[in-house]
């Protein structure tokens, strides 16, 4: 992926090395099997943290909060940011809307939010009551290893899919989500959830779309790279490696199969409008 000359972006926190003010809530086997299950791209907050009122960000007066770190890795991070910002930017105004641009925080071992508390075994997640995306950098290492999909371009898969959930979130998607939720069962829930995800790694295909047309950023490889991150977080893949069988029912993220498919609708149409997983009888 070229992106080494792209902008940075001014909307990372580095809170990697704070210590978290209070005990982390969760952890114990149980949490780390739902973790395996659901871990990473969008993980619903309200799902995997423990819920508390709304509070001040504790962090935002912080000397670090505005000025991450030089090394490559937070480099890249801010330059993918961005070039996420410049994208819904455009998009968004062709659908005669304001973006509003997401803040990403960089923790590690466990950060607060304004959703609550997570350990990094949550994996990267966006809240929407601060409109926050979050990520230790070392599932990084965990997307490579335990999950057989490296490259910079599955890394930035991952960024784009929850900047894919701060979209759906200024959109009024997921609070239309949420409220359906509220008012059916358990495994049509689920099915809501899985429409959601399928819908930000849509959303993510689309930048991917964009970021090319405007700015070239695609090598040789890249593509296969993001496929194959998309497959490797298959509820039924991650399901299969966990349990050792899969309980389609219970899918809150969609198979691999659905998580490919719409990524490549996103990045072979490039249009919002394409990704309305809503109204597909299959999804």
């Amino acid at each position: 992926m070229r992106w080494e000359f792209g902008r940075r972006s001014t909307n990372v926190e580095d809170r990697r090395g704070m210590q978290v003010s209070r005990p982390v809530v969760g952890g114990g086997i149980g949490f780390v099997v739902l973790a395996l299950i659901a871990t990473f791209l969008g993980v619903d907050p309200a799902i995997l943290l423990e819920q508390s009122t709304p509070t001040n960000d504790p962090y935002s007066d912080s000397p670090q909060a505005n000025s991450p770190t030089s090394d490559r890795q937070t480099e890249f991070i801010s330059v993918v940011l961005a070039d996420t910002e410049d994208t819904w930017h455009k998009l968004f105004r062709q659908m005669g809307r304001t973006y509003v641009e997401p803040r990403l925080v960089l923790f590690s071992d466990a950060v607060e939010s304004a959703c609550g508390y997570a350990r990094a075994a949550t994996g990267p997640f966006y809240c929407p009551r601060d409109e926050k995306l979050y990520i230790d950098l070392s599932f990084y290492q965990d997307l490579q290893n335990r999950y057989q999909a490296p490259g910079d371009f599955a890394q930035a898969y991952v960024i784009a899919h929850e900047v894919g959930h701060h979209v759906q979130n200024l959109l009024g998607i997921s609070d239309r989500v949420q409220a359906l939720q509220s008012r059916v069962s358990q495994a049509e829930a689920n099915q809501l959830s899985v429409r959601l995800e399928l819908q930000a790694d849509c959303f993510a295909g689309i930048w991917a779309n964009q970021a090319q047309r405007s700015r070239q950023i695609l090598e040789p490889g890249d593509i296969e790279e993001a496929l194959n991150a998309a497959s490797s977080i298959g509820d039924d893949r991650l399901q299969s490696q966990s349990r050792g069988y899969v309980v389609p029912e219970s899918f809150t993220h969609g198979s691999s199969a659905q998580r490919v498919q719409w990524f490549k609708r996103g990045i072979q149409t490039g249009e919002p409008a394409q990704c309305n997983t809503f109204e597909a009888a299959n999804p």
